[in-house]
């Protein structure tokens, strides 16, 4: 799970990033979705996947996700509409710190399944350490 910084092309009438299905990310996407106009200090997320892979990008202002895997967490800086964030299945997301004017664009691997979800963080740290 590192950020990956996509080629930014364009001219003098702006700028242009192309992310493509199993080639700018490694899956095909079977979701987008996006968050914007979220409240100072409540933080997003807070859930993991069974099986769901989700891409992470702040097209518009900045935040800071936070993966946790069961042994440790890191926290990454989404502040650039040019990086993306790689979230793997099993590991416990949450998206914090959100500018006024950010938009976070999610990119996911599977459709929306309730099912998929791990929303008690004592169930997925027993999953992940079986």
């Amino acid at each position: 799970m590192n950020i990956s910084t996509h080629k930014v092309l364009g001219d003098h009438r702006g700028q242009l990033i192309a992310i493509e299905s199993a080639s700018s990310i490694p899956f095909n996407i079977k979701r987008i979705f996006y968050i914007f106009g979220t409240q100072p200090g409540i933080p997003r997320g807070n859930h993991a996947h069974y099986k769901t892979k989700q891409y992470l990008i702040a097209v518009s202002g900045f935040c800071k996700v936070t993966f946790d895997d069961g042994q440790g967490q890191i926290t990454y800086d989404l502040d650039e509409p040019s990086k993306g964030l790689l979230q793997e299945a099993m590991i416990w997301g949450t998206m914090h710190d959100f500018s006024p004017d950010c938009v976070l664009l999610v990119l996911a691997s599977e459709h929306y399944d309730e099912n998929d979800y791990i929303r008690d963080y004592d169930h997925f740290l027993r999953q992940v350490s079986q």
